[in-house]
């Protein structure tokens, strides 16, 4: 069975990650520096996967306690398979951080940098100036909050061998029931909210989707106030959609539909794909535009659905043409036309939706960006401002869904949109990021306000 150690220096939260693992309180958390003093160890299960988890005492020195502490967690991480190193994310790296994980490193096993209480947007978008250990496996999380543990609980899955058995939780069914239902729910449950203006046929398309009368169809325009949602389970994800009410430009928007726009970016809030419903029937609209726009402001994937395709007043690629040009900041946003009514090609939405959503969670190795990165950059060098130099020293990714990016550079401000956008157009030309955003976050070290 392949045992992980937790480590790193007092109060950074190895215990409430611990606890987070086991699915139960375990270990004691305070505030107070050398709680844990021996190591604890659980056997749990990841992915059905059967591990140990080990939570050991900070790497601290100061006294003959503190001493002993460190060394025995120092040979807790000889005898271990995965090492994991927390660090506090309320704080910029300091060089013994820095020092004790290249020391662990040195040890040639799985190792990952866990940059933990990245409470809040800004914090973790901060986060990324731990990019300068030049580690290959970053995740930032907050443990107290639940963000990002899915992301590591996978990488951890990734390095254990399949084993279905469940022997380990035989004296505790309760919690392996609790722990399997809520890996479920943290790794496979998709929300895909259905967004166009009214009568493009978004009803139609959900019970097509869901196989039966889900959503009341009509021709009366703002038949759909409240959201409708429903389920469908497919390639082991959960996909939930929901229709949301038809928009219309401001000055037609009447009554209750006041509330149906705000329920509407309610939803796209909480969403991780938005099907952009348009009808190829008739003439796009600028009104279809700005309802595509809250894909942009929610920073959501996307798939284009060109809806009543068995009466488009448009050939093929003529109408495609059409989309791309009238939505050039969706150029990434896969196209797929259908008929809601007639079911036709609709089941072919299930392929797109799984491969944009794990396009939109996927995360890109340190390495490998900064390859891209570098690689963009000679071949077409930033220009410089006013006569000097505008340089980009690393890039790290500091989040997912969707991915996005930290550029760690002397003159941030001094990055042209234009040449974001050539260096997210050489990203997607190397990594396929179909359906998802790509957001670039250029910023300088040390810098420590919110970026732009």
């Amino acid at each position: 069975m392949k045992t992980i150690a937790l480590l790193g220096r007092p109060n950074v939260g190895k215990s409430s990650l611990f606890n987070r693992l086991a699915r139960k309180r375990i270990a004691i958390t305070s505030d107070i520096s050398g709680t844990t003093r021996d190591t604890q160890y659980q056997e749990i299960l990841i992915d059905e996967k059967p591990c140990q988890i080990i939570d050991t005492g900070g790497l601290d020195e100061g006294n003959l306690l503190f001493d002993k502490i460190k060394e025995k967690s120092i040979e807790t991480a000889n005898e271990a398979d995965i090492l994991l190193y927390l660090v506090d994310g309320k704080f910029y790296p300091d060089e013994e951080d820095q020092k004790l994980f290249y020391q662990l490193s040195k040890l040639n096993k799985p190792i990952a940098l866990v940059v933990n209480k990245a409470d809040n947007k800004q914090e973790r978008e901060r986060a990324w100036e731990f990019g300068n250990f030049g580690v290959k496996n970053l995740f930032i999380v907050s443990v107290s909050h639940n963000h990002g543990i899915d992301d590591l609980t996978n990488w951890i899955s990734s390095l254990l061998p399949k084993n279905e058995s469940e022997a380990i939780f035989e004296d505790n069914e309760e919690s392996l029931e609790d722990f399997l239902s809520e890996e479920l729910s943290e790794n496979s449950e998709i929300n895909i909210g259905i967004i166009g203006r009214v009568n493009v046929g978004k009803s139609s398309l959900l019970n097509a989707l869901v196989g039966r009368d889900r959503a009341i169809v009509s021709e009366v325009a703002g038949t759909t106030i409240d959201p409708v949602d429903d389920v469908v389970f497919f390639n082991e994800y959960s996909l939930n959609f929901v229709d949301t009410a038809g928009l219309r430009r401001r000055g037609k928007i009447e009554g209750i539909e006041k509330y149906a726009l705000n329920r509407t970016e309610a939803i796209l809030e909480k969403s991780d794909i938005a099907l952009l419903v348009l009808d190829a029937s008739t003439p796009l609209t600028e009104l279809d535009e700005r309802i595509a726009g809250l894909v942009e402001k929610f920073n959501l994937s996307v798939i284009i659905v060109l809806n009543k395709w068995d009466i488009a007043n448009k050939e093929f690629k003529e109408a495609i043409l059409d989309v791309r040009d009238r939505f050039k900041f969706l150029s990434f946003a896969p196209i797929i036309t259908v008929s809601a009514l007639s079911k036709k090609r609709v089941v072919k939405i299930f392929d797109l939706i799984v491969k944009v959503y794990e396009n939109y969670k996927k995360r890109v190795p340190t390495s490998k960006l900064n390859t891209l990165i570098k690689e963009a950059q000679l071949k077409h060098p930033i220009p410089s401002q006013q006569g000097k130099l505008v340089k980009i020293y690393f890039a790290t990714q500091f989040d997912v869904k969707p991915p996005k990016i930290a550029l760690v550079m002397n003159r941030p401000r001094a990055l042209h949109f234009s040449y974001k956008r050539y260096l997210i157009n050489h990203l997607r030309k190397n990594i396929d990021f179909e359906g998802s955003p790509i957001v670039l976050f250029p910023r300088k070290r040390g810098e420590d306000e919110e970026f732009e």
